[in-house]
C-alpha cells in the first residue's frame, strides 16, 4: 500500500486539529506559536534524519510511501515531524485542562529527571560506538537538563502525559517498524542501536519521541509565557 504512511500522518492529526477548535479548548488560537515551535525543532530533527538516512542508520521502504523525496526523505517523513508533534501538544494540553490537578510533586519530577538522566548516560557510556544510542540519548540528557532548570513545572506535568501518549505512540510507530503489516515502513541497522525491540519498535525510539515532543512543548510554552498567550 503506497500511501501507509501518508495515511498513519494523517489519522494522527485529524482529530487532534478537528478538537483543536472546540469551544472550550479553543487550540486553535494558538496555532502560530505551535507551528513555530514544530518548525524550530524541525530545524533539529530533519537534519539528523537525512544524516542517518545517508549514512544507514535507518532507511524507508519504498513500498509503503509515494516516492517523492525532499533531501534524501519522503515527504510523508517530513510530514510526520509535523503531524505527530501537533497531535502530541494536543494531547498533553487536553490532559492539562480536563486533569488540572493531576502532576508530579517538584521532588518527584526531579528524582525521575535525575534518574533518567543516569541511566541514559550509563547506556551511553557503553555503548559510545553505536550511532542511533548515543546521539539519541545524548540529546536526551542534554534536553532533560536544561528543562529541569528553565521550565520544571512543565516536567511535572509531561512526564504523566507521556506515559498517556506512549499508547497511539506505540500503535503508530509499530506499524512504522512492521507491526502488523508484512514489512517495514522505517527500518533500523542495529548495529547502530542497542538491538532491543519492544515488539518491533527499537527502544530507542521511546526517548527520540521523548525529545521530539519535550523540545516542541518546551518551545510552545517559551513563546506563549513570553507573549502572554499561553494555555
Amino acid at each position: 500500500m503506497k500511501s501507509l504512511y501518508l495515511w498513519l500522518n494523517i489519522c494522527s492529526i485529524a482529530i487532534p486539529f478537528i478538537y483543536s477548535f472546540h469551544p472550550k479548548l479553543k487550540l486553535y488560537k494558538q496555532f502560530h506559536w505551535i507551528f513555530l515551535s514544530i518548525f524550530i525543532t524541525m530545524l533539529v530533527f530533519i537534519p539528523w534524519d537525512i544524516i542517518f538516512t545517508v549514512l544507514g542508520v535507518w532507511g524507508f521502504n519504498n513500498n509503503y510511501y509515494l516516492g517523492a523525496h525532499i533531501f534524501e526523505l519522503p515527504i510523508e517523513e517530513w510530514l510526520f515531524f509535523i503531524c505527530i508533534p501537533y497531535a502530541c501538544i494536543f494531547t498533553h494540553y487536553a490532559l492539562k485542562y480536563y486533569f488540572p490537578d493531576i502532576k508530579l510533586s517538584e521532588g518527584h519530577t526531579k528524582r525521575i529527571s535525575y534518574i533518567l538522566i543516569l541511566i541514559l548516560f550509563s547506556l551511553v557510556l557503553f555503548n559510545y560506538n553505536k550511532l542511533y544510542t548515543t546521539v539519541n540519548f545524548t540529546l536526551a540528557i542534554i534536553l532533560t537538563m536544561t528543562i529541569i532548570k528553565v521550565n520544571r513545572k512543565l516536567l511535572q506535568r509531561f512526564y504523566i502525559s507521556f506515559i498517556v501518549i506512549l499508547l497511539p505512540f506505540f500503535i503508530v510507530n509499530g506499524i512504522l517498524t512492521g507491526s502488523w503489516i508484512e514489512n517495514q515502513i522505517v527500518w533500523y541497522d542495529n548495529l547502530e542501536n542497542l538491538g532491543i525491540r519492544m515488539g518491533t519498535i527499537p527502544v530507542e525510539d521511546t526517548i527520540y519521541a521523548y525529545s521530539m515532543i519535550l523540545m516542541n512543548l518546551s518551545l510552545y510554552e517559551y513563546f506563549t509565557k513570553k507573549y502572554k498567550n499561553g494555555i
